[in-house]
Order: structure tokens, then C-alpha cells, then sequence
């Protein structure tokens, strides 16, 4: 063996050996390689439009919601108003016709006691007028 020959060996083993190694380092770099800043900022958009929608279809279902919420409180605030018209109106129908009937009685009574005192006028000046019927029985 030369002194040349012991001298390359190593040589020609180190770089064989370095080469494997490049490779191996070649095919991780490849495999790991870090997004692009276009494909970053591609990521960030679809993030946004994924955020978006669903931040739209929450928004709905809270507006469809609030709706029908809104549309329930309105009809039993209609129905309750309606029962108390009807109510009322029934208190108010009543109060009248009673009211017109107390009237009506009053109204009657007072004639009838108009008719009596008439009467009764109508009887003492007929007892104090000669030929009458009154007149007639008075004396007897």
C-alpha cells in the first residue's frame, strides 16, 4: 500500500458517506419544506370565508329565532286583548241592561205614582163639584 492510497481511502470513505447523508437530508428538507406565502395567504382566505359563512348561518338561525319569538309574543298579545274586548264588552252590556231596567222601573214607578196623585187630585175636586159621581158618594 501506498502512501497515496492510505491517504484517499479515508477520503473516498468520508465523501461516500457525506453523500449518503445529503441525500438523506435532501429527501427530509424536500418532504418538510414550510407553505409558501401564497399558499398562507390562501389558507387565510378560505379561514375567513369558512368564518364568514359561519358566522352568517348563526346570525340566521339567531334572526329565525328572534322571528318567531317575536311572532308567538304578538299573538298572545292579540289574544289576550281580544278576550279582555270580549270581556269588557260583556261587563258593558250587562251594566246597561241593567241600568236601562233599573230606569225602566224608575221610570214606571214615578208614573204610576204621577197617575196616582193625579187620581187623587182628580177625586177631591170632583167631591167638591156638585152632580159628579165624587160629589155623589161624598155626601152619602
Amino acid at each position: 500500500m501506498t502512501k497515496s492510497f492510505v491517504r484517499t481511502v479515508p477520503v473516498v470513505i468520508a465523501v461516500a458517506l457525506a453523500s449518503i447523508g445529503v441525500s438523506a437530508v435532501a429527501q427530509t428538507a424536500a418532504t418538510t419544506t414550510e407553505p409558501t406565502t401564497t399558499e398562507k395567504v390562501k389558507e387565510a382566505g378560505k379561514d375567513a370565508v369558512n368564518a364568514t359563512e359561519r358566522g352568517a348561518e348563526k346570525a340566521w338561525d339567531a334572526t329565525k329565532s328572534t322571528t318567531k319569538k317575536a311572532v308567538n309574543a304578538t299573538e298572545r298579545g292579540t289574544k289576550k286583548a281580544w278576550n279582555a274586548t270580549k270581556r269588557t264588552t260583556k261587563k258593558a252590556t250587562n251594566a246597561t241592561k241593567t241600568a236601562a231596567a233599573k230606569t225602566g222601573d224608575a221610570v214606571e214607578n214615578a208614573g204610576h205614582k204621577t197617575a196616582d196623585g193625579m187620581r187623587s187630585t182628580g177625586k177631591a175636586i170632583g167631591e167638591k163639584i156638585p152632580g159628579t159621581a165624587e160629589n155623589e158618594a161624598a155626601k152619602k
